[in-house]
């Protein structure tokens, strides 16, 4: 039987991956702290999610390990010989980073050196795979000309159409400590790879959510959005008159990406993930669609003041991923996901 460890195991990306590699006959191992809860308090706590993985899954495993924990970590590595590891756990917020870097950069670059060290030295056959982010390329995709439209802004350039791809470059940017963060684990990824012939593959997602994500202000927008919409509460929009755009996929796609990754991995190879032109909407675009959904009115605020570093119009450009991996298919449209939320 195959084996995969996954990181942040109770996360939406996490528990995503633990049903899918259950159903497919895997033994699955698990590692999560529930840092989400420190992070974000209760409304970010994912003991449920876990509580219901224990309870309905097969072959499920999980401990609970700080991925900063390094003796931890290389006695884990040592104890089990993983074909896949999925590395999901992070500390994921844009905004939250600043308020304890230590804490961010030790999750989010050293966390992810362990367990790279820890594969290299104890399961070199293994697959893995690092979830990145598109907050590694800053506030570079800013600079690409817009043209401003009646609900969102818009790439000004035919040749831009198709969004972000891998050659956007990383430097010379405004990040965010988060960021900053993500970018050191994607580079130290990318060169356990290159350096020592490791399969290791780095996604840099756009939004990932689904109904399985305990979406909180500082993290996880249209799950947040939902969440205010079915409240009955007051959304805030943060700037760029909430026309800013984000491409939004479905935590399914992107494990099952991922396996496709596994089935013919590559040396520390970097793409780009997320939904795609197809699956693309600004805030008020979203508000609009939930308020369809709902047949209701969301009320919400306006803030004149963006967040540093935040992306105007992002859209991933998966032509790369797609030609390397032209069987796999975006399963989940934008209004699949929001109803999958509004459940």
């Amino acid at each position: 039987m195959k084996k995969v460890l996954i990181t942040g195991a109770s996360g939406l990306i996490g528990s995503e991956g633990a049903i899918f590699f259950s159903k497919i006959g895997w033994e699955v191992v698990g590692i999560d702290s529930n840092m989400r809860k420190y992070f974000f308090g209760d409304e970010g706590d994912t003991i449920w999610n876990l509580n219901w993985l224990k309870n309905n899954i097969k072959n499920f495993q999980c401990y609970n390990i700080d991925i900063r924990a390094r003796d931890n970590i290389l006695a884990l590595f040592k104890e089990n010989k993983f074909d896949l590891i999925l590395h999901c756990a992070a500390q994921p917020s844009h905004d939250w980073a600043k308020k304890e870097p230590f804490v961010d950069f030790d999750i989010n670059a050293v966390g992810t050196l362990n367990l790279l060290e820890a594969t290299r030295l104890y399961n070199t056959k293994a697959t893995f795979i690092y979830t990145s982010t598109n907050k590694v390329y800053g506030d570079a995709p800013n600079e690409l000309q817009l043209k401003e439209l009646e609900t969102r802004w818009e790439y000004a350039n035919k040749e831009d159409y198709n969004g972000i791809d891998e050659n956007c470059r990383i430097d010379k940017s405004t990040h965010s400590l988060f960021g900053a963060s993500k970018l050191a684990g994607d580079i130290l990824a990318q060169e356990y790879g290159r350096y020592f012939g490791l399969k290791v593959g780095i996604f840099r997602a756009g939004c990932i959510t689904g109904g399985r994500h305990s979406g909180v202000e500082l993290h996880g927008f249209l799950s947040y959005l939902v969440k205010v919409a079915k409240s009955g509460g007051c959304y805030e929009i943060f700037g760029y008159k909430g026309k800013q755009v984000r491409d939004n996929i479905h935590s399914y796609d992107i494990v099952n990406a991922f396996y496709h990754f596994y089935q013919n991995p590559k040396i520390g190879e970097v793409y780009n993930i997320g939904g795609c032109r197809k699956n693309s909407v600004s805030v008020l675009e979203a508000i609009a669609r939930v308020q369809g959904l709902l047949d209701r009115e969301i009320k919400y605020t306006y803030i004149d003041k963006h967040r540093v570093g935040d992306h105007i119009c992002y859209i991933s450009n998966m032509s790369k991923f797609k030609s390397h991996y032209p069987n796999w298919r975006l399963t989940k449209s934008l209004d699949d996901i929001l109803k999958d939320m509004l459940k």
